[in-house]
């Protein structure tokens, strides 16, 4: 190191004024006189007070350096709030807000100045904080969690620009600013279904030239969200006024009038690339999903298309899921079609008879409420179809002529919603029509690629009909755009089903294992993993499985299976009763 360096662990703290340049271009002189009274009159004698120093100032910057972050802390919250006191008569367009961020690290000491990655995620902390606030690295959060009575909001993970690993984040907003957020009326209001924008993602590489990649994915993301029909999708020109910017998605959601914000990153390294992304809900601040996707940079467009299409299968699963959490969280008086609907989503997801009852009378209450509602229609065919699949009922005909009618009106009033032409699918699947079936849920993805149970139902389907190599590719692209799916295990016992038809024994077990482990519905998981263990003669736990299944269903005879799959494809139907007759199955 060089003579007069030395390293040294310590609190850093960069603040800057928000809008600095627009601030100077209103009233320069101004501007540069109340910086100067906010430095000498509050600034400084607060840092006398809480043991601080100015390390180096650049413009409208400050870098501080405190031997305490519980000090740190304490100092920058009183600097927001004497600011917000002085800004209380000021018109809002002339405010000067400092944001502020705050980390515990290893720095670099060069006289009074500091250097290092220390330094460098205190300033990408501010560069990410709203003006007014606070952010804290999760270094420095774990020095002054349990010291300081303070609410601090999960801000999740970030990448941030030169820093290897991302950031886990957190936020305080003072109370004067919440007061003045909560008194401002909101411009938009939120729409009848879930709303979205996704931002533009933030180019963290150091070449500049890779900015039309992270446009790119942000567009494709926006584009790919409308084919969602029941997404509202604010347009790339509105969310894109917000490229560059430090944001602050409460903010932001409320100006656009959505309830969901997408943000996120592309980092680009030699041959590379990673792409960060995560969905945060509008009202709270909270996030709701994040991952991160590392992919080898040979074919730029045919990578795009692969993590468009992989981001967009998770963000719309994890809207749907927290849309069923909100409604089952409202009081059901209050409850509108929607809403009605997203809780009998939630109910079916469960698979037990009395679960598939009351979701059956959510969809016929929702359309009660909205005759023309056509995902509730959609909603009731569905329940029919779990209804006799699973065998919860007395009378499979008069429910599968329900299901059906159910499925043509969903389509009927919506032709261009890829859940209604699914909900009529698994209903003509049941009833014999296995080309139409098929069509249907081949239509149901071509309107929404990114339908997860669009290719959970075509892949179950094509195997249903004994084309297990043209369906087991569709149930991995399902278990790939929605790997933490509620009905994962459905899933994975039609990928069983399939590598049973085609002898795939082991892979069988595998996956009829995978699903019976994580399922609430044991028969089909159990039948199939009792059917491939005992192909494999291993036929002490072949009969554990089928006595689990026999729990499920005491009547289980080849009749009874006939009867529950009574248009599966009937060579692959008559291995799976012959595999199951070899443990116990009645003959």
């Amino acid at each position: 190191m060089t003579e007069g360096r030395r390293r040294k662990l310590t609190t850093i703290v960069a603040a800057d004024i928000a809008g600095f340049s627009r601030l100077v271009g209103i009233d320069e002189e101004g501007t540069l006189a109340a910086q100067r009274r906010h430095r000498t009159e509050l600034i400084e004698p607060l840092l006398g007070e809480h043991h601080g120093r100015i390390a180096n100032t650049a413009g409208d910057s400050f870098l501080l350096e405190f031997p305490s972050a519980v000090e740190a802390v304490r100092c920058s919250i009183a600097v927001q709030d004497g600011i917000a006191e002085r800004n209380h008569n000021i018109p809002t367009d002339r405010r000067i807000e400092y944001r502020i961020g705050i980390n515990v690290g290893d720095v670099v000491a060069d006289g009074d100045d500091l250097l290092g990655d220390g330094v460098n995620i205190a300033a990408r902390l501010e560069q990410i904080c709203a003006p007014g606030a606070i952010v804290l690295s999760d270094d420095a959060y774990r020095q002054v969690r349990d010291r300081l009575e303070i609410a601090w909001q999960d801000g999740g993970e970030h990448e941030v620009k030169n820093i290897a690993r991302p950031i886990q984040v957190w936020r305080w907003l003072a109370t004067t600013a919440v007061e003045s957020e909560a008194a401002v009326e909101v411009s938009l209001p939120l729409p009848d279904k879930p709303s979205i924008a996704v931002l533009p993602f933030n180019n963290m590489s150091d070449d500049p030239g890779q900015e039309f990649f992270s446009d790119g994915i942000s567009e494709d993301i926006i584009t790919a969200l409308s084919k969602v029909h029941w997404l509202f999708v604010i347009a790339r020109n509105s969310t894109f006024t917000y490229k560059g910017a430090a944001v602050d998605v409460i903010r932001v959601a409320r100006e656009l009038g959505v309830r969901y914000v997408v943000e996120g990153s592309v980092r680009k390294a030699a041959n590379k690339i990673r792409v960060t992304a995560q969905l945060v809900d509008g009202a709270t601040g909270n996030h709701v999903w994040a991952d991160r996707y590392d992919r080898e940079l040979d074919d730029i467009f045919a990578l795009q298309d692969e993590i468009t299409e992989t981001v967009v299968g998770r963000i719309a699963t994890e809207v749907g899921t927290s849309e069923m959490d909100r409604a089952r969280r409202k009081p059901p008086a209050n409850l509108d079609a929607w809403e009605l609907f997203q809780r009998g989503l939630w109910h079916s997801y469960n698979v037990t008879k009395e679960d598939n009852e009351e979701a059956r009378s959510l969809f016929g209450q929702a359309v009660e409420r909205d005759p023309n509602f056509a995902l509730a229609h959609g909603g009731v065919a569905y329940t029919c179809y779990l209804e006799v699949l699973h065998g919860f009922g007395e009378n499979p005909g008069d429910c599968l002529a329900e299901g059906q009618a159910a499925g043509e009106q969903a389509i009927a009033l919506d032709d261009r919603d890829g859940f209604g032409h699914f909900a009529l699918g698994r209903i003509l699947s049941m009833v014999g029509q296995g080309e139409r079936a098929v069509a249907e849920l081949e239509k149901s993805v071509a309107l929404n690629p990114s339908f997860a149970h669009g290719y959970f139902g075509l892949g179950s389907t094509l195997v249903w009909y004994g084309r297990a190599a043209d369906g087991i590719p569709r149930l991995d692209m399902a278990m790939r755009l929605s790997p933490h799916d509620p009905l994962l295990w459905a899933m994975q016992t039609f990928k069983a089903s399939g590598c049973f038809n085609m002898e795939n024994f082991e892979g069988a077990a595998e996956w009829a294992g995978k699903a019976a482990h994580a399922s609430r519905a044991r028969l089909w998981p159990e039948l199939i993993l009792a059917a491939a263990l005992a192909r494999q003669d291993r036929l002490d736990e072949a009969q554990a499985a089928l006595e689990t299944a026999r729990r499920a269903k005491p009547d289980l005879s080849p009749a009874a299976i006939y009867g529950l799959a009574p248009h599966y494809d009937p060579e692959y139907l008559e291995r799976l009763i012959d595999a199951l007759r070899k443990v116990g199955l009645p003959q």
